[in-house]
């Protein structure tokens, strides 16, 4: 059984940093990109980032281009997504998804063709 759980998430001001971290367990991590989505209250699902098996390519939302930074070790069957600047619209609930590809495709960010997600991380940020 596939799994990913996300960790990190906090309360924070606007201009401060915050990391999230997602395992992935029950799969072959290198055969897997592997996305970040958020959803803020009231908002829809958005895409954030993908990044390759290989870490080689990454795509990020414009929202977050520049701010974020999505990496993996393999070795760790972990991700991480790096946001720096915080704003107050980067509140959301933040998940990590297991893609059923080792590569981002052209959609990645429209949330399908995931194998798994995990429960979720809550960033708030405040102004």
């Amino acid at each position: 059984q596939v799994q990913v759980a996300e960790s990190g998430g906090d309360l924070v001001e606007a201009g401060e940093s915050l990391k999230l971290s997602c395992t992935a367990s029950g799969l072959t991590f290198e055969d897997h990109a592997m996305a970040w989505f958020r959803q803020g209250p009231g908002k829809s699902r958005e895409g954030v980032g993908c990044i390759s098996w290989s870490g080689v390519t990454r795509n990020y939302a414009d929202s977050v281009k520049g701010r974020f930074t999505i990496s993996r070790v393999n070795a760790k069957n972990t991700v991480y997504l790096q946001m720096n600047s915080l704003k107050s619209e980067d509140t959301a609930m933040y998940y990590c998804a297991a893609y059923n590809s080792d590569h981002c495709l052209d959609l990645w960010y429209n949330g399908e063709d995931y194998i798994s997600w995990g429960q979720g991380t809550q960033v708030t940020v405040s102004s």
